[in-house]
This record gives structure tokens, C-alpha cells and sequence, in this order.
């Protein structure tokens, strides 16, 4: 009986010790063997309202992402808009070290701390991994007296400030920066630049109306005009022409002989202080979206270029962009 209880009692211990071992969480599973996976849904932050780059982004990446199965967890797209920007991170940046939140941003996450509009930079936050690139174009009235960069150039380099170009985004934002930034390299005097900003969307109408002379928008902003016949593409600043119906109609900067590029990167960032094996899984599974027959396809609807940098070499990327983009702020005296 000595025996049999003996057994009895050391078959409880294992049961008991074969319990306690199975409360170890999934998370907890998942950190001993260095992998970590989502156990809630996830949530994108467009840092902007609905439609637009940001948005855009988001959703068509979240729509891959779920539909291709690369993540098995749920994605909901939230917009954050105000502030270029700042009110999205803002939002995020109260989300410290939280692996289930995530934003996509581009250029305005330099330009705006930068002029002073935020308290947060691309330092503030976790930069997991950029998966496009879109590019800035220049258009004008499909009947205007200019037909490429160097006529346009040619008069603005006479009296700049005759001349009027209109964007969406604030002084010293983006489609500010990015039509100064291959202006400079024309020879124009960018200190002496008019430039205004429409943010309900009425740069079109201003170009069509004759308020405004030059319209510095995305690309695919201009598609749909361009064959309705109503604009005309001076101009894009990709380093090479576009593919695609229309898109390739547009001539560069650069082989107008301006020594010019402006890549509207956009990527993927997450919270202040993600856990490491949190931005490893996001990254390799953002390279497989990228590198997906999918995500090709919404490029191509899009014009958007494959433009796929891990973490480290995001880092790097974003500390040479923001040291050139600060350059260009001092000149025009909007840096703060």
C-alpha cells in the first residue's frame, strides 16, 4: 500500500507540476524562444483623415496584409487627423512600448518638428521598416505658357515671386519643400519663393482658376487631369520616368538636366521603445508584404515605387534626410 501511495503521490506532483508550466502565457512562450506574436488586433494610425497618402497606405496595407494571410491578426485603420501630423503622434507617442499600435508616415514626420509644429520627431518613435516610394509633380493650366521645368525656371529665376505655386501642405511641409528643393537646384532664388498653402484641397481649382500659376502635388494626384486634359506635368521628381498609363508621359527633373530628386518615402514606424522581438516580427512581415504579388499590384494602381529598408537601414535614411531637409528649412528661415 506504501508503494501504491508513493505513486499516487509522485503522480500528483507531475500533474500539478504539468499545469503550473502550462499557465506560461503565449506571450511568455513566444519571448523564450526570441519570437513574439500579436495576441490582439492591430491598429494602424493614419495620422491624417480619410483618403490621401497616409490613409491610403494604411488601408491597402492592412487589406494585403489580412487577405494574404502574412498576419493572422485582425488590422483596424484609425485616422488622427491635425497638425500635419502632430496629432497623430501625439496619440502614439502615448502608446509607449505598446506592440499592438503602429503609423505609417513619410516626409512630414521630418519637416513638421522641424518648422516647430511638433514636439515629437522621428526619434521619438520606432522606425520598423519603409515599403514605398511616391514622387512629387509639378503641374500647370493644360494651356499655359510653360511646357517643361526649364521655362518655368527660366521666368521664376527673373522675378520668383511672380510667380505663384500652390500645395496642400503648410510652409515648410511637404509640397512646399519638395517644389523648393528642385527649384534651388535650377538656380532659383528660394528665399524669394511665393508659396501658398490650400489644406481644404482647392490647389486644383486655384491652377484652374488662374490664382495660382503651379500646383506641386503627388503624382497620382494628377492622373485623372492630365487625361481629362485640364493640367499638364512640367515635371516629377523620381530619379527615373514612371511606369504606367500616363505616369510615363512625365518627364524628371533630373533628365531635364536639374540635379534633382525628392522621394516621398512612406513607411511603417511603431511606439517610443517597442520590444525588440516585437519590431523583429513586424519587420519581416512588412518584407513579405512588399516582396507579395499584392502589394505589386497596388503599386502599380497607385504609381508608387517598391522602396523596401529594414529598421537599421531606415534609421540611417531618416538621419541623412532630416540633416538635408533642416538644411533647406534655415535657408528659407523656417527652421526652429
Amino acid at each position: 500500500m506504501k508503494k501504491i501511495a508513493a505513486i499516487l503521490s509522485l503522480a500528483f506532483v507531475m500533474v500539478i507540476s504539468a499545469a503550473c508550466s502550462g499557465n506560461t502565457t503565449t506571450s511568455d512562450k513566444a519571448k523564450t524562444n526570441g519570437e513574439w506574436k500579436p495576441e490582439k488586433a492591430i491598429e494602424i494610425t493614419a495620422p491624417s483623415g480619410a483618403g490621401g497618402g497616409w490613409d491610403t497606405t494604411a488601408r491597402m496595407a492592412a487589406k494585403v496584409l489580412n487577405e494574404t494571410k502574412i498576419i493572422n491578426q485582425s488590422i483596424g485603420v484609425v485616422n488622427k487627423p491635425g497638425g500635419g501630423g502632430a496629432v497623430g503622434w501625439a496619440y502614439i507617442h502615448s502608446k509607449k512600448a505598446d506592440p499592438q499600435r503602429l503609423f505609417v508616415t513619410s516626409p512630414p514626420m521630418l519637416l513638421v518638428p522641424l518648422n516647430g509644429q511638433s514636439q515629437y520627431d522621428y526619434e521619438d518613435f520606432t522606425p520598423i521598416a519603409n515599403i514605398i516610394a511616391d514622387y512629387a509633380a509639378f503641374a500647370v493650366k493644360a494651356d499655359a505658357k510653360w511646357n517643361n521645368l526649364n521655362e518655368l525656371f527660366a521666368d521664376m529665376k527673373k522675378d520668383p515671386s511672380s510667380i505663384t505655386i500652390v500645395g496642400a501642405s503648410s510652409p515648410g511641409s511637404m509640397d512646399h519643400i519638395q517644389f523648393v528643393k528642385i527649384a534651388k537646384a535650377a538656380g532659383v532664388d528660394i528665399t524669394k519663393l511665393k508659396y501658398v498653402s490650400d489644406q481644404d484641397g482647392g490647389g486644383l481649382t486655384q491652377i484652374l482658376n488662374g490664382s495660382a500659376d503651379v500646383y506641386s502635388t503627388g503624382v497620382a494626384e494628377t492622373v485623372e487631369q492630365v487625361k481629362a486634359g485640364k493640367i499638364k506635368v512640367l515635371g516629377v521628381t523620381s530619379e527615373e520616368r514612371l511606369k504606367g498609363d500616363v505616369l510615363s508621359d512625365f518627364p524628371t527633373a533630373k533628365e531635364q538636366g536639374i540635379d534633382a530628386t525628392f522621394v516621398n518615402w512612406r513607411g511603417f514606424f511603431g511606439p517610443p521603445d517597442m520590444d525588440k522581438n516585437a519590431l523583429a516580427y513586424y519587420e519581416k512581415k512588412l518584407k513579405e508584404l512588399s516582396d507579395s504579388a499584392e502589394w505589386a499590384e497596388i503599386r502599380q494602381k497607385y504609381g508608387w515605387d517598391e522602396m523596401y529598408m529594414d529598421s537599421a537601414e531606415y534609421k540611417d535614411f531618416l538621419k541623412k534626410e532630416n540633416n538635408e531637409i533642416k538644411t533647406l528649412l534655415e535657408e528659407l528661415g523656417l527652421a526652429k
